[in-house]
């Protein structure tokens, strides 16, 4: 079983809440969402694994298990081509859960018209895959999302 932890603290939603369609209707893959708090800071790695993709405003770790984890810094953040954005880490790194991976400021991106809600995806799992989900209330950076397998 991989326990997989919130990558930044704030208010835990479920995916059916996120203001964008694809990940609303888990077409991405099942998880939880992340209403994070407004201050600049760090997002860190949900999980110990290898990152396989990294963007400014997304990235993917993979565990040893083969577990790869999304987490999506904000809605459409895509369109800010990076600006507001600090990668910590590149593809091919090893990081430890906890890691900084990206440094960002969620109030940036609401000031900039868009959603700073934060998707952390189970890709290529299914719903029935996933344990404990966390869709309501408040989670600390570090804190259980959800456990898979």
């Amino acid at each position: 079983m991989t326990t997989v932890t919130s990558p930044l603290a704030g208010r835990a939603i479920g995916l059916a809440a996120v203001p964008d369609p694809v990940f609303a209707g888990s077409m991405v893959g099942p998880g939880t969402a992340i209403d994070p708090v407004r201050e600049p800071g760090p997002v860190v790695s949900p999980l110990g694994g290898l990152v396989v993709s990294i963007h400014p405003h997304a990235f993917v770790i993979m565990d040893d298990e083969g577990h790869g984890i999304l987490t999506h810094l904000g809605i459409d953040t895509v369109q800010l081509n990076g600006e507001g954005f600090e990668v910590l880490v590149k593809k091919g790194d090893s990081v430890e859960r906890g890691q900084p991976v990206i440094r960002w400021d969620p109030a940036a991106v609401e000031a900039a018209g868009m959603s700073p809600i934060c998707p952390v995806v189970a890709l290529e799992a299914s719903a029935e895959q996933l344990h404990d989900v966390a869709e309501t209330g408040f989670v600390a950076g570090g804190g259980a999302l959800f456990s898979w397998g």
